[in-house]
């Protein structure tokens, strides 16, 4: 497993993350606890989670987990808190974090998305107040535009107040937005990138067909507003180029559209999703591919 830096700290990452979004909505503690048992013996250290996950349940499993294993000094653990991020709602939700992780502290708390309805600078009065009481050791934020994020950043640095370390965007064969600004921004800022759905929630995997039925408990499923971000002529055009690719190289859609995402310059982690340890054993067959990707640019 490769660690990377993480911001502009002295802290390292595992370039693998463990996305925790399935744990209690998906999957329930004792296969998320295998799940998470397998991910930190491969080297992974970065366990992220939120509020929103299976509505706390997520962050429940997760400090169990810790709890019972032993782990907290041995996981860099995030969470993400959603909006409204008045400063009381901020104060008051993160603490409501802290107590179902079980935990004094966090290593990353993350703004899950951007509020439009709060002052930026209430918000991050709010964080760098946590940061200072020793609730919060990092800020990061979550699928902010690259303005949102220059904005916030501004504000910090006029206030000298903690900074964001990080941000969390989408990023996969269908949507390679970060692409155009984020990357290169962050970059020049030393913020870190931590990506998330790297099989587009199953839609890279090729099991959704144009006008076909759901597979029954599946994340589009489940989750029917993820239809909405893949479900379209392009999507399907770049699964059926990746089927393509797939058996022209004797590998499965799944290996290469991970793999891709996991060898993009500029990121520092890439969040897997996982409802078994097998596939979290499939993640790192992924990462152990050694090809050229330039295949990705023509689909």
């Amino acid at each position: 497993m490769e660690y990377r830096k993480f911001g502009e700290t002295d802290r390292v990452v595992s370039a693998i993350g463990m996305g925790c979004v399935t744990f209690g909505r998906e999957i329930d503690e004792p296969t998320a606890f295998s799940v998470m048992d397998r991910a930190f013996e491969r080297g992974i250290t970065l366990f992220d989670t939120a509020a929103v996950y299976g509505e706390g349940a997520s962050e429940r499993i997760v400090g169990r987990w810790i709890a019972d294993r032993g782990r907290r000094d041995d996981v860099f653990l995030a969470t993400k808190l959603f909006p409204p991020f008045g400063g009381e709602s901020v104060e008051r939700d993160a603490e409501r974090s802290l107590d179902r992780l079980g935990v004094e502290r966090v290593d990353l708390l993350q703004l899950h998305v951007w509020d439009e309805n709060t002052p930026i600078d209430e918000t991050l009065e709010a964080l760098d107040t946590l940061v200072r009481e020793g609730r919060v050791r990092y800020l990061g934020c979550s699928n902010f535009t690259p303005l949102q994020l220059c904005r916030s950043l501004r504000w910090q640095e006029r206030a000298g107040a903690a900074r964001f370390q990080s941000v969390q965007p989408i990023y996969n064969l269908v949507h390679r937005e970060i692409e155009e600004e984020m990357l290169a921004y962050c970059a020049d800022e030393q913020i870190g990138v931590i990506t998330y759905s790297p099989l587009g929630a199953g839609f890279l995997t090729g099991k959704y067909t144009p006008g076909g039925p759901l597979p029954q408990g599946t994340r589009f499923d489940i989750k029917p507003g993820h239809q909405d971000v893949y479900f379209s002529e392009r999507g399907f055009a770049i699964v059926a180029g990746l089927r393509k690719k797939a058996e022209e190289l004797g590998r499965s859609m799944v290996q290469l559209a991970l793999s891709w995402a996991m060898h993009r310059p500029g990121l520092t982690s890439v969040l897997i999703g996982a409802r078994n340890s097998a596939q979290v054993d499939q993640a790192f067959d992924a990462w152990e591919l050694d090809m050229d990707f330039g295949w990705a640019d023509e689909l």
